[in-house]
């Protein structure tokens, strides 16, 4: 009874963190919705603007654009922070200084991060700019070959399932790892998750991230991603090598 009871109040710690964390997240992620959304339609509005010779309103938006950008890494490096200190904590008889843990895990981030200008969707944005006169040729101070890496690119990792070979704008209810970022329909991962318990490796060819059934997840930006690159023609993102996994669901 010692032991079990020695426990308990770990276990409740972790359940509570557990909580906060899907809260904060739950917040944050709306704020990083209303970011993203607010960014695809400044992008529209400029296109139309840069099609009327207005240029000078559209170097306006583009401020405006690199602004929202700023704001958008912040909450993305936050909400990578909250949904890392679930991992992070460790129950101990000393108090935790979680602020500090998430300041120092936010800082971290923030430090792997593009800055604003260097962000895909700030190239995007330039791109569709550019596009309006000059489609087809590389922006100033690009090679032809770097057209395929600008507003045609997805941000996506991966542009099909992993275990049905479906292109992803095709999934009837899409998926993604909170790890590893693969996405994949969900019924066929979550079968695969159970059937190879304990340890469920990502079923894309080379990622070494295990799978846990509650970091596979339809979050908030994943519909609006697939609506971009349905909307956006001739995508060419680096293809993700498609396994055979049809033996697995013969085993059944």
């Amino acid at each position: 009874m010692a032991s079990t009871s020695a426990h308990r109040p770990h276990s409740s710690a972790a359940g509570r963190i557990a909580t906060a964390v899907s809260t904060l997240s739950s917040d944050n992620q709306s704020l990083i919705l209303d970011i993203r959304k607010a960014l695809a339609m400044i992008k529209g509005i400029a296109v139309d603007l840069e099609k009327d010779q207005q240029s000078d309103k559209v170097k306006e938006l583009e401020a405006t654009v690199l602004e929202l950008l700023e704001a958008y890494n912040d909450c993305t490096c936050f909400s990578d922070a909250i949904q890392s200190i679930r991992s992070l904590y460790q129950p101990s008889d000393q108090p935790t200084n979680f602020k500090k843990l998430l300041e120092d895990e936010v800082a971290k981030l923030k430090e792997a991060s593009p800055l604003p200008p260097n962000n895909p969707l700030y190239r995007q944005f330039k791109e569709a700019i550019w596009n309006v006169h000059h489609a087809g040729q590389p922006m100033p101070g690009e090679e032809q070959e770097d057209i395929v890496m600008t507003s045609t690119q997805s941000n996506l990792l991966n542009i099909t399932c992993p275990l049905t070979g479906k292109p992803v704008i095709e999934l009837q209810s899409p998926v993604r790892c909170m790890d590893c970022k693969h996405i994949y329909e969900k019924d066929p991962i979550m079968h695969y998750i159970r059937l190879k318990k304990p340890h469920p490796q990502c079923p894309v060819a080379g990622c070494p991230k295990i799978l846990l059934m509650e970091r596979v997840v339809c979050d908030p930006l994943l519909s609006i991603e697939i609506e971009e690159m349905r909307s956006t023609e001739n995508v060419t993102v680096q293809p993700t090598v498609v396994e055979d996994f049809t033996e697995v669901y013969d085993d059944e």
